[in-house]
């Protein structure tokens, strides 16, 4: 059972302490940590993760942005192997400065929901770097990280995410699981980043302006959302009808609108 529980969850940094053993053991039991895998984990907080991921390997990296959890995780951990705690913001964070020799990472972690979505957007930055990610956020987000088009749950996220990645939902976690215990419930998701991207764009950054802009003002037909971009003709042209939402379209589809956007 956890000991050392004096530090108070802050607030400001969205901390919700894991304490169920069972809950912990799942996440454990996905990750499957191999001896020999460079296991990198966000947000540590009492090191409820951080005990028996550092027993299954070894050695491990943590980044945790409150200094004064450092020394009770350094207590916590103390003979269970080599520990390496950077006390740095996550969001901020050289995930790729961390390999070694051609490995690649493995990411775990709680993330504090009020970060999890820039998160998530800075780790594509360093996905050539990354084999996996498993990670506990608010039900919510993985529901949209997930979603497939046609429902309210696809969105920016959806689609940003799976071009890049491969993922699913593990399991959902109640707010029991956390001291405190959070308004929402969470899930656990596994993310492994794809060798090849799901479909083919001439530039990255139009497909992200046409994402956005397209789910910027959702109820809106394509022809008005993306009315400074493209017009409702160059839009039909692509087999693409001018009517449809956002969120009723795949990834092909927006890959077409922003090849045809660069194209122009």
């Amino acid at each position: 059972m956890q000991k050392h529980l004096g530090h108070a969850a802050r607030k400001r940094f969205g901390q919700h302490f894991l304490h169920d053993q069972t809950v912990i053991q799942r996440i454990v039991a996905a990750l499957h940590p191999q001896p020999g895998d460079h296991l990198v984990e966000i947000g540590p907080g009492r090191g409820a993760l951080t005990r028996p991921l550092l027993a299954a390997v070894g050695a491990l990296d943590v980044i945790e942005l409150d200094r004064d959890l450092i020394p009770l995780l350094q207590a916590e951990c103390a003979g269970m192997g080599e520990l390496r705690i950077h006390q740095a913001d996550a969001l901020k964070f050289d995930f790729t400065a961390l390999v070694k020799h051609g490995e690649r990472l493995r990411i775990a972690g709680n993330l504090p929901y009020n970060i999890s979505t820039p998160l998530l957007f800075h780790l594509l930055d360093h996905a050539h770097a990354i084999q996996d990610m498993h990670f506990m956020l608010q039900k919510e987000v993985a529901q949209r990280m997930v979603a497939a088009p046609g429902g309210k749950d696809y969105g920016r996220l959806s689609v940003m995410l799976q071009y890049r990645c491969e993922m699913e939902k593990l399991f959902t976690v109640g707010a029991g699981a956390f001291s405190p215990p959070p308004k929402v419930e969470s899930a656990v998701v596994r993310i492994i980043p794809r060798a090849q991207p799901a479909v083919h764009l001439d530039d990255e950054a139009a497909f992200a302006r046409v994402v956005s802009t397209a789910f910027a003002q959702r109820r809106k037909t394509l022809r008005n959302s993306l009315k400074t971009l493209l017009t409702g003709q160059q839009i039909r042209a692509l087999g693409i009808a001018p009517d449809a939402r956002a969120e009723q379209l795949s990834l092909d589809q927006f890959a077409l609108l922003s090849n045809a956007l660069h194209a122009r």
